[in-house]
C-alpha cells in the first residue's frame, strides 16, 4: 500500500446517522457479535479519513480547501462522539463476560470513562474549541521572519538557535520572539477564549474544574493530579540541581562569563553535532541504521519509506512540530516533521518512528481503542526507540556519533524540569479560569524560575514576562499533554541501561510493548515491561543517578 493510494469516504451526518441505527437495530436483535465487528470497520474508516483531513491540513495551513475539510472534520466530530458515546453505553449495559472474554476488561473501563466525557449539550463547544486550537497552529505556521537574508517560518530559525556565534544565537532568538511578541495580544485572546470554554464544557458535565476532565479526555484510569503533583517534586528534587550543574559546566566549557537563554541550547563545546546530510541523505542512513537495530525495524522502515509514508521537509505554510498519524482502515501510520538540519531533524524521526513501529505492530489488536495506548505510554515507545538506536546511529553522524549520543543524553536530563513546569503551569490555570493574560504570564515566570533558575533572558523582554509558554503548542492543542513525555523519560532511561546490559533483550523487550499497544492502562504497560513506574519512589533518582554517572556528574 502505498500512502497516494489511500482513499476515504467523505461522511455526512445523514450516513453515520443511518449507520448507527443500523447497529443499534442489530443490537436490539441481540446479534452483538456482528454489530460490534461492523461497529469496528465504521470506526476505522472514519478514523482513515479524519487523519488524512487532518494531515493535509497540516500539510499545508494556507490551502482554503484543506481548510474547508479540516473545519468539516471539526464540525462533525461531536456528532460522531455523540454516535460512539451512545454506543459504548448500550454497550456497557449488556452482559460484560463476553465483551470481556473478546477484549479484556481493560475495554469497557475506557467505555466506562468515555461516556463521562461528552454529551450533546456540550457538541458546538467541542467545534469551537477544535477551531480555536486549529487557529493557534495556522497563526504560527503564517511565521514570515526575516533573517539572514532570507524569509523563513520558526521551524526554519531552528539552525541558527544553535549556531557557534554566540550573537548569531542571540539575533535568533531575538527574531523568534519578535514573533511571538507581535502576535502577543491574539494568542492570549486565543488561550483565555479555549480555557473558559474548556472550563464551561466541564461544568456542563458535572465537574468543578477542566482538571478532572482533561484526565478522563487522556484516559487516565490509574492516576490522577496528586501522583503527578509527587512525580513533579521529585523532578524538582532530583533533577533541577543535576541539570543546574549542567548548565553551569557549560557555561564554563564555552568560556562565557554569564549563560543566558540563547546560550542554552548549545549543548556540546565545539558545536553540537549535525547529521550527515539534509532529509534524502538521512532517509537512506536510516535505512542501516534500522536494519541493524532489528529485522522487524527495518522491515517496517522500508515499508514507510517505500510506501511514501512521511512528510519530513520543511515549507512555508506547514505546521511546524512533527507528530505520528494512522490510517487504521490499512493498519498504517504516517510520519509528518519539519527538517531543518539540526540534531534535532534525528531526534524528531527516531522519536516519531516510535510511535508509528508501536502502531503498526498493534495493528491486529481486536478492538480499535487498543490501537494506541495513552499517551505517557505513547511517549514510552517514541522515547525509548531514541536511546536503542544509540549503538547504531553512526550513519546518521559520522565521526560525531559519540559528541551527539551525550548530547542527547544531556537534552533528555535537561527537558524533565521544563516538562514538569508546562504541566503545573496548566494545573494553576485551569484552577482558576478568570484569570488575566497578565496573570498567567506571572505564573509561568514564576514557575520558570521553580523548576529552571538558571534561565536567563536578558534582553529577551517578551519571555522574561513570562511569555515561553505561548510556543508550546501542547498548551493550546492538547491541555495536560505534557507531564507524559516526562513519565515517558523516566521509562526510556531505564530502556537506555537496560540495552547497555543486554542489547537484544532490551529490544525484544521494547517489541513486546509495543504490541500491547493500549491493552493496558498506563501503570498495566510499564509493569508487562518490567519498568518501575514514574510513581514509585525512587524511580525518577535511580535512573537519573546512572544518566549523572555517565556523564561524569555523580
Amino acid at each position: 500500500m502505498r500512502f497516494d493510494q489511500i482513499t476515504a469516504e467523505t461522511p455526512t451526518e445523514s450516513g453515520l446517522a443511518a449507520a448507527y441505527r443500523a447497529l443499534h437495530a442489530e443490537l436490539d436483535a441481540g446479534a452483538v457479535g456482528p454489530a460490534i465487528d461492523a461497529w469496528e470497520a465504521l470506526r476505522r474508516d472514519h478514523g482513515t479519513w479524519s487523519s488524512l483531513v487532518h494531515l493535509r491540513f497540516s500539510q499545508d495551513t494556507a490551502d482554503p480547501a484543506r481548510k474547508a475539510a479540516r473545519e468539516f472534520a471539526d464540525a462533525l466530530g461531536p456528532v460522531v462522539a455523540d454516535h460512539e458515546t451512545t454506543f459504548k453505553a448500550r454497550l456497557l449495559g449488556l452482559d460484560p463476560a463476553p465483551l470481556e472474554a473478546r477484549f479484556g476488561a481493560h475495554a469497557l473501563a475506557m467505555w466506562r470513562n468515555d461516556v463521562t466525557t461528552f454529551r450533546p449539550e456540550i457538541a458546538a463547544d467541542l467545534e469551537t474549541e477544535s477551531r480555536l486550537a486549529a487557529d493557534y497552529t495556522a497563526l504560527l505556521a503564517s511565521a514570515r521572519i526575516a533573517f539572514d537574508g532570507q524569509t523563513l517560518n520558526l521551524s526554519g530559525l531552528g539552525p541558527y538557535a544553535e549556531s557557534p556565534d554566540r550573537a548569531v544565537r542571540h539575533d535568533a532568538a531575538a527574531a523568534r520572539w519578535a514573533f511571538f511578541a507581535e502576535h502577543g495580544a491574539t494568542l492570549d485572546d486565543l488561550y483565555d477564549r479555549l480555557v473558559k470554554l474548556r472550563h464551561r464544557i466541564a461544568r456542563t458535565l458535572g465537574d468543578a474544574s477542566f482538571t478532572a476532565l482533561a484526565y478522563r479526555r487522556m484516559g487516565r484510569l490509574d492516576y490522577g493530579p496528586a501522583e503527578v503533583a509527587t512525580y513533579r517534586e521529585e523532578v524538582r528534587r532530583h533533577v533541577v540541581p543535576l541539570v543546574a550543574r549542567l548548565m553551569e559546566r557549560r557555561r564554563a566549557e564555552n568560556g562565557l562569563d554569564r549563560l543566558m537563554a540563547w546560550d542554552e541550547p548549545m549543548i556540546d563545546p565545539e558545536g553540537n553535532p549535525k547529521p550527515v546530510g539534509g532529509r534524502a541523505v538521512l532517509e537512506q542512513a536510516a535505512t542501516e541504521m534500522f536494519a541493524a537495530m532489528d529485522p522487524r525495524l527495518d522491515a517496517f522502515y522500508r515499508a514507510m519509506r517505500e510506501g511514501g509514508f512521511m512528510d519530513l521537509d520543511n515549507r512555508p505554510a506547514k505546521a511546524g512540530g512533527g507528530f505520528c498519524t494512522s490510517f487504521p482502515s490499512i493498519g498504517m501510520p504516517f510520519i509528518f516533521a519539519n527538517f531543518n538540519g539540526t540534531h534535532h531533524d534525528v531526534d524528531v524521526f527516531t522519536h516519531e518512528m516510535g510511535h508509528a513501529f508501536q502502531n503498526y505492530m498493534s495493528r491486529q489488536q481486536p478492538v480499535s481503542d487498543y490501537f494506541w495506548p495513552t499517551m505517557e505510554a505513547a511517549e514510552i515507545h517514541s522515547m525509548s526507540l531514541e536511546f536503542l538506536a544509540h549503538p547504531h546511529i553512526a550513519p546518521m553522524f559520522g565521526a560525531a556519533t559519540a559528541r551527539y549520543r551525550r548530547m542527547h543524553l544531556i537534552g533528555a536530563l535537561e527537558f524533565l524540569p521544563y516538562g514538569v513546569c508546562v504541566d503545573h503551569f496548566q494545573h494553576e490555570i485551569y484552577a482558576d479560569p478568570d484569570l488575566t493574560p497578565a496573570d498567567r504570564h506571572a505564573i509561568w515566570r514564576r514557575l520558570e524560575q521553580l523548576y529552571l533558575p538558571w534561565r536567563d533572558w536578558g534582553d529577551l523582554a517578551y519571555p522574561a514576562m513570562g511569555g515561553r509558554w505561548q510556543a508550546q503548542m501542547h498548551i493550546y492543542r492538547s491541555p495536560f499533554y505534557y507531564i507524559d513525555y516526562t513519565l515517558a523519560q523516566c521509562c526510556a532511561l531505564q530502556f537506555w541501561v537496560a540495552s547497555q546490559r543486554d542489547e537484544r533483550a532490551a529490544f525484544d523487550t521494547y517489541v513486546n510493548l509495543c504490541a500491547l499497544g493500549g491493552s493496558r492502562p498506563f501503570g498495566g504497560l510499564v509493569a508487562a515491561a518490567g519498568l518501575v513506574s514514574p510513581f514509585t519512589p525512587g524511580a525518577l533518582r535511580d535512573a537519573v543517578r546512572a544518566a549523572a554517572q555517565a556523564l561524569d556528574l555523580s
